[in-house]
């Protein structure tokens, strides 16, 4: 920083044709823009500048130094105000991270139309399920469709998310509908499954959130799986509304056992910073929660009339 100062404030002086004229421009006294001048000679072992207060004379040497000085000083200055005009201008490459199945209907089909929208920029649109770690592989911007508990990241809601489950119609009329959560014991249900690992299904029962352990002959790592087993009447299927939301307004799935539905999970987007967050990132999450906030969104994303 001292060695910055050393050279700008000897540019300013040749510039400005005096110490004084200098000392003015900055509002600092002569004496000063002297010392500056005199350590910035003294690191380089050169005499730059013949001078008093009120005149000075460039040496040889203090005149191929202000050339190189000058294009340093110009190189920063386009530098800055490249970064700027980028700072209001929405450029680069945006590396975003979604859910398969959410990403493929509710993401993938938005992206065009933000890139028509700010066409300075080229986006790369990873889907899977698992959780990334955006710094360590340089996401800018991850969907996720969960609680948010790591603090260190900064979450902005979407939208609202609630998770039902449902059966075709088909499948309610051969084996009855469940009445109560101890009735799912006596259901063919559909499970994600995750190396080895099956997740359970939340509930709101009493008072409090309950996670059922359930049962079924068929598992599977892929929503859209489930989705459409539940479709082929094979059992029940504990799935989001942004996913089966279609098939229940046509009547193809039918809820059950809503009154015991838990909260929902919101659809965030989640970021690594929160200063100086590049333009494209701020661009992109304030494009889905407006998309995703238009009334007729949702059911226009099912195929339905608004």
């Amino acid at each position: 920083m001292d060695q910055f100062k050393q050279i700008s404030t000897f540019v300013d002086v040749v510039n400005k044709g005096s110490l004084s004229a200098a000392a003015r421009a900055e509002g600092v006294a002569p004496a000063m823009i002297s010392r500056r001048l005199d350590a910035l000679e003294g690191r380089l072992g050169v005499k730059l500048l013949q001078r008093t207060t009120r005149k000075i004379a460039l040496t040889h040497e203090g005149t191929a130094f202000l050339e190189s000085c000058q294009r340093i000083l110009a190189d920063l200055e386009n530098a800055e105000a490249s970064v700027a005009e980028r700072s209001l201008k929405a450029s680069g490459t945006l590396t975003i991270s979604a859910p398969a199945g959410f990403g493929r209907q509710h993401v993938a089909p938005l992206l065009p139309s933000f890139l028509a929208e700010h066409r300075d920029v080229t986006a790369t649109l990873n889907l899977n399920d698992r959780i990334v770690d955006l710094i360590g592989e340089g996401v800018d911007v991850a969907i996720r469709i969960a609680s948010l508990s790591d603090s260190a990241l900064v979450g902005v809601k979407l939208a609202d998310n609630t998770r039902v489950v449902v059966a075709s119609p088909d499948y309610l009329q051969r084996h009855g509908k469940p009445q109560s959560l101890d009735d799912l014991a006596m259901h063919n249900c559909l499970a994600i499954n995750n190396e080895g690992s099956q997740r359970g299904w939340s509930f709101r029962q009493n008072g409090r959130n309950v996670t059922l352990k359930v049962t079924g002959n068929m598992a599977c790592n892929d929503g859209a799986v489930l989705h459409a087993w539940a479709l082929a009447g094979k059992g029940l299927a504990w799935r989001s509304m942004w996913e089966v939301g279609a098939e229940i307004e046509a009547g193809r799935l039918v809820t059950v056992l809503d009154e015991y539905a838990a909260p929902g999970n919101a659809i965030y987007a989640v970021f690594a910073q929160r200063q100086h967050l590049p333009l494209r990132i701020r661009a992109f999450v304030e494009f889905l929660r407006r998309a995703y906030a238009a009334p007729d969104y949702w059911r226009r994303r099912w195929g339905l009339a608004a």
